[in-house]
């Protein structure tokens, strides 16, 4: 029998998400794919995979799931308030979802985007090489209540619990950019007064860009008379007419005529996507060729979030089948041996 999972209640924005479709932004759909590809890694390595897989991707809240079939699961990205069958139970880690249980996955505690990964996969029939749901380009649509989804089945599924230690990137901090096409165009003192701003992020913000706010007067270039409308990627700052900087993301435009200050290298994307409404930021610039030198392939992202594996201690009086387990190994009796 082919395993699912049922959506029994659907947060907003609950889409499935991979590493999206990079081959395609040469005809002009966005990459897409997961806003938080760290949190794809992290999933990879708790369930000891090659490469990336595709999760749930929850945009600030979860849903309700259930699964056909004993099938683990690795939580990941913005920590959530979890529950299983009424249960508190951890983030960052994987669990044994059983037929009958109900996992509640409520409101983000920090952060924006988690991601909820079964181990066999996600099964669904792949769209120009992507499971990834692009809802700007019209390609998938988000999960809603009673839908299911087919699953891989789960090869391991009474391997023990293990966690992972997360990348501190849920609250804001210090961003990397490194220049672009048009970071001439911004002299330096205004160059220098941006890297000197410290940015909230605004409330427009979604998978395509996040806006971000600052207390001072908006940033403007020099002369943009004539700027023609010019390749944009994921990572790219926008400033837009009314001297407001944008961070473009996963789902943005891949053509435009705005100037660009510089672009955030890939390392610190997830600090932008997971940027919470209080959360604060500050740019940093680095050279092209520093921007090389931190990029990661997915293998490497990976291979980096393996070694922050451990297996989970749990609380014996959580262990419904405490009493299934040998716990002391070697021993017959207490008596000596003489009394034999």
């Amino acid at each position: 029998m082919t395993a699912a999972l049922r959506i029994r209640r659907a947060g907003p924005q609950m889409t499935v998400q991979d590493m999206g479709r990079p081959a395609l932004t040469g005809q002009g759909l966005a990459t897409g794919g997961a806003a938080d590809l760290v949190a794809l890694a992290e999933a990879a390595a708790l369930f000891s995979l090659g490469q990336m897989p595709a999760a749930i991707e929850m945009a600030g809240m979860g849903g309700d799931i259930s699964v056909s079939q004993p099938t683990r699961i690795a939580l990941t990205g913005a920590p959530m308030r979890a529950k299983l069958d009424g249960k508190d139970i951890g983030w960052n880690q994987t669990h044994l979802l059983m037929p009958g249980q109900r996992l509640v996955i409520g409101g983000a505690i920090s952060g924006v985007y988690g991601y909820l990964t079964p181990a066999g996969g996600i099964a669904t029939e792949p769209l120009l090489g992507s499971r990834s749901a692009h809802l700007v380009g019209n390609l998938g649509s988000a999960l809603a209540a009673d839908q299911e989804i087919a699953l891989g089945p789960d090869p391991l599924p009474a391997a023990p619990p293990v966690r992972v230690s997360p990348d501190a990137r849920f609250s804001g901090g210090a961003v990397r950019i490194m220049p672009g096409p048009q970071t001439g165009l911004f002299d330096g003192a205004e160059l220098d007064r941006f890297l000197a701003a410290s940015f909230q992020r605004g409330s427009a913000a979604n998978r395509q860009g996040v806006r971000l706010e600052h207390g001072g007067a908006p940033f403007q270039p020099g002369e943009v008379a004539g700027l023609a409308s010019d390749f944009i990627a994921v990572g790219d700052v926008q400033m837009t007419g009314d001297g407001v900087p944008y961070v473009l993301l996963s789902e943005c435009q891949t053509m435009g005529g705005y100037p660009r200050i510089g672009t955030v290298v890939g390392a610190d994307l997830p600090l932008i996507a997971q940027l919470p409404l209080r959360g604060r930021i500050r740019f940093t610039l680095i050279s092209v060729e520093e921007a090389d030198r931190l990029y990661r392939s997915p293998a490497q992202m990976i291979a980096e979030a393996k070694t922050r594996v451990a297996p989970l201690v749990r609380d014996p009086s959580e262990i419904s089948d405490l009493l299934g387990y040998q716990l002391i190994g070697g021993v017959v009796s207490g008596r000596d041996e003489e009394e034999y």
